[in-house]
């Protein structure tokens, strides 16, 4: 039953709360800054794909979730650039060291188990001066919300495949990079819990 509610409900949950606006706007903004050879990990049901620009030579995308790809189908095929898909976590990634220009991470540090292992295996595949772009939810800055995002989570994790509500992604990135600019906000129309939101680039020296 677990595994029919994350490969054929959770998928479609997804991309029912997830399509729609501030959502849209927050990609968009983020993925102008995405050129070259791209990685993007958890890419889910590809609603990242319409808002890629121009400057893209190809797009390696990875996600574990077969139920999120199925959904994902229609975007990658009409991508205007060249798109590859494997079904796996970010916990190990099937890249030469630096061989991507930018990696792009929206809505997936939060579910990924081995989280540091993933930010390893993305700081490993960059370039020297490749940066990795990320529009993350996780843990406010304000101490009542904070109690409730630490309450929450076990619920959460069960209900949205893994998903923390507190993890600290500032934090978590500038582990791993030293050059890291990143902008803790709530978004529009959402109770902070799940709408403190963390957009950044990280770029590798």
């Amino acid at each position: 039953m677990a595994n029919f509610y994350t490969q054929h409900i959770f998928p479609s949950l997804v991309e029912w709360t997830m399509a729609g606006e501030p959502f849209r706007t927050y990609r968009r903004q983020l993925l102008t800054e995405a050129t070259g050879e791209v990685l993007e990990i958890g890419f889910g049901t590809g609603l990242n794909l319409p808002h890629y620009g121009d400057r893209l030579r190809s797009l390696t995308l990875v996600d574990p979730n077969q139920g999120m790809q199925a959904l994902a189908q229609a975007r990658i095929a009409a991508a205007p650039f060249p798109v590859k898909v494997y079904q796996m976590g970010g916990e190990a990634l099937p890249l030469e060291d630096a061989s991507v220009d930018c990696v792009v991470s929206t809505w997936t540090l939060c579910s990924i188990a081995a989280v540091d292992q993933a930010m390893g295996e993305i700081h490993r595949v960059l370039r020297s001066g490749g940066r990795f772009l990320f529009l993350e939810h996780g843990l406010s800055d304000r101490p009542d919300v904070q109690r409730w995002q630490h309450r929450l989570t076990p619920i959460q994790r069960v209900i949205a495949d893994g998903c923390h509500l507190d993890r600290n992604m500032g934090s978590l990135v500038e582990r791993w990079f030293d050059r890291v600019e990143v902008d803790r906000f709530e978004a529009e129309n959402l109770p902070a819990i799940v709408g403190t939101l963390y957009r950044g680039i990280a770029t590798k020296a």
